[in-house]
């Protein structure tokens, strides 16, 4: 029974597939300027060619033939097709261009020119995949064709021996050249485009040959194989080739095909260019592998053994265990109906695209895998943002702020509720809002600079400091690129940083006006004034009168002191106890208006960190999740 299965179970497959691609596509944008521009540029390019190749036929299968020099591939492209369109050579490579045998050629030509093809072979309608050798279409018929190949690998060299000391050498290709085929060779723009997603349209034929063959309808004993639907196999020039041109299309080739054929042949089965260059980075590709063992009648049945036993261990090894090694040989047919069978498998369930496809987006999620960290990141903690905000407002100034506002209230104070006697002598202290830039009424708050110490290169290493800790702790749990760009959302946020914590601190209010009580104690300490005054006046006009030898005036007096005295007295006392009075006071409200200035203050810088450092970083760690999550899903959805 074929591991290929039908048509109809590959629905959920397909819907797979258009997920998988979907998340890959988010990776890819949220992976942009992060992630190594190698990976981005793999990743891409499975996407470009996976959206191109589903834009094209969904009804043929491209089969492309792989093999290093002198493998067969042609002989067995020809043995497979019935043909003799593919370049033979005993003794160097002859393939220095790919090579198109189509089977159903409408709707091919877009197809084709996306391979870069140009070189066309289109069979007629109704072609079988192989003539010549008799082939049972049912599921026990194959399976007798796979048992049977080893077996007749010792009988075909007995019998070619045979053939060659009769002195009559006869063709082993000779019965499967039967049919008619038609020889096309394209023009397209540019092969140079091929695998990048370009492709014209409808390249016309620039010319046109018919070789014409012998019928095979009337070999005896002899019955065609079932028709295959829409087929492309692909003779490839070899992967081994000195020439860097051959190289570069077969390294093209691999990426694009639906199906990977790969030819080997006895003495080159373990080769290091197929199995590192090609076959270990395709494990996620089993579903649309082959490998012919080509030249099988040239081992003995024991040796054959060996040989497909040891290229099984090599492929479990490289991660292909479910690929079956299919011994043939393309001289004496041996093999091949079995071969044939499971391309034609391959073909009519029209679905090796959409695995090719799975199998691509699986390799491109995996390679991504080491981006992804084992767990999603934490977004930052509040204890985090809290600390944060806490030592970039105290780099920014603000217990400098408050310490401000408290020594302007005291001092507003004492300039209003003093004694007005001494009062005088605070204008002679500095206001401390306006030494910061803080009280200036000729210029908007959210427009004013202030002079706080946040330039200066202590407080600039000190905000560096908070953030490069900050972003530490957000990284945590982040793997590489993804660490550093979180680190860096967070540090590159400095000099915008600065300005807005500047511009917070000038745009908060700091309840610079006056309050009530100042102008009650204020009139308070004027009628002390006036009555220390009026004392002293009255006093002196009393000593003048007394120096003058003149009649004095009766002085009123209370409780036997005289109430000019006691005007005196009592004026400087009392201005004095007001003043006092009124400076606890002050240093009360002093303290509570700093308290709520300092909140108002540590709420503007919180604020402005959220903005301008929490939420970078933040938007950074989403990113990073979302990425994990693009590329988890994509894996679960191959």
């Amino acid at each position: 029974m074929s591991r290929h299965r039908g048509a109809v179970a590959e629905t959920p497959l397909a819907t797979s597939l258009t997920d998988a691609l979907e998340r890959l596509q988010t990776a890819y944008e949220l992976g942009r300027d992060r992630l190594p521009e190698e990976a981005l540029e793999r990743l891409h390019g499975t996407l470009d060619r996976a959206g191109s190749r589903r834009s094209l036929s969904a009804d043929h299968t491209v089969v492309g033939v792989f093999g290093p020099t002198g493998s067969g591939k042609s002989s067995l492209v020809n043995a497979l097709s019935g043909t003799a369109a593919a370049r033979v050579a005993a003794r160097r490579p002859t393939t220095s261009e790919p090579l198109a045998l189509v089977w159903g050629a409408r709707g091919s030509g877009e197809l084709l020119d996306w391979l870069g093809v140009t070189q066309r072979v289109e069979l007629p309608d109704g072609a079988p995949l192989i003539t010549g050798w008799s082939v049972d279409g049912g599921t026990r018929g194959r399976q007798e064709s796979r048992d049977a190949s080893a077996r007749a690998v010792d009988n075909a060299r007995t019998a070619t021996m045979g053939e060659a000391q009769a002195g009559g050498r006869t063709d082993p290709q000779e019965p499967a050249r039967r049919g008619l085929f038609r020889w096309r060779r394209t023009a397209v723009a540019s092969t140079a485009n091929a695998g990048k997603g370009a492709h014209r349209p409808g390249a016309a034929a620039t010319s046109a040959s018919s070789l014409d063959h012998a019928d095979a309808a009337g070999s005896a004993g002899r019955a065609d194989s079932t028709q295959v639907p829409g087929l492309i196999l692909l003779d490839l020039p070899d992967f081994d080739s000195t020439a860097a041109a051959h190289r570069e299309i077969v390294q093209r080739m691999a990426g694009q095909v639906d199906v990977l054929l790969w030819v080997v042949d006895p003495q080159k089965y373990a080769d290091a260019a197929l199995h590192h260059g090609f076959l270990r980075g395709l494990a996620t590709h089993e579903a649309v592998t082959l490998i012919a063992l080509n030249q099988a009648d040239r081992l003995e049945p024991h040796d054959l053994d060996a040989v497909t036993g040891s290229l099984a261990d090599i492929l479990a090894g490289e991660g292909l265990p479910g690929v079956a090694v299919l011994p043939v040989s393309a001289r004496t047919g041996i093999g091949v109906p079995a071969l044939a069978d499971e391309i034609r498998s391959l073909a009519e369930s029209r679905a090796a695209a959409t695995r090719r496809m799975a199998a691509d987006a699986s390799l491109a999620a995996a390679e991504l895998l080491p981006f992804t960290a084992d767990r999603p990141v934490d977004v930052p903690s509040q204890q985090a943002r809290a600390a944060l905000s806490t030592e970039l407002a105290a780099a920014a100034g603000v217990p400098v702020v408050v310490d401000a506002v408290t020594r302007a209230y005291r001092r507003d104070a004492h300039a209003v509720t003093g004694w007005p006697v001494t009062r005088w002598l605070a204008r002679f202290r500095p206001d401390p809002l306006r030494r910061l830039n803080l009280r200036r009424d000729d210029v908007l708050p959210e427009l004013r600079s202030s002079s706080l110490p946040l330039v200066q290169p202590a407080q600039g290493a000190r905000v560096d400091h908070a953030l490069r800790v900050f972003g530490d702790s957000s990284a945590s749990g982040a793997v590489e690129p993804w660490h550093s760009s979180i680190r860096d959302a967070a540090r590159g946020t400095a000099t915008d940083l600065k300005d807005a914590l500047d511009a917070a601190i000038t745009g908060t209010d700091l309840e610079t006006g006056r309050r009530g009580w100042w102008g009650l104690f204020g009139v308070l300490q004027w009628i002390m004034v006036v009555a220390f005054a009026a004392g002293l006046a009255w006093l002196g006009v009393l000593a003048v009168l007394n120096f003058l030898q003149l009649p004095t005036i009766d002085v009123p007096r209370i409780e036997g002191f005289p109430l000019p005295t006691l005007l005196i007295l009592g004026g400087l006392s009392a201005g004095v106890l007001l003043g006092v009075l009124a400076a606890l006071l002050a240093r009360w409200g002093a303290a509570r208006r700093a308290e709520r200035v300092r909140r108002r203050l540590l709420a503007s810088c919180a604020q402005v960190v959220n903005g301008v450092v929490v939420q970078p970083v933040g938007n950074e760690v989403e990113r990073c999740n979302g990425f994990r999550v693009a590329v988890l899903s994509a894996l679960q959805r191959t």
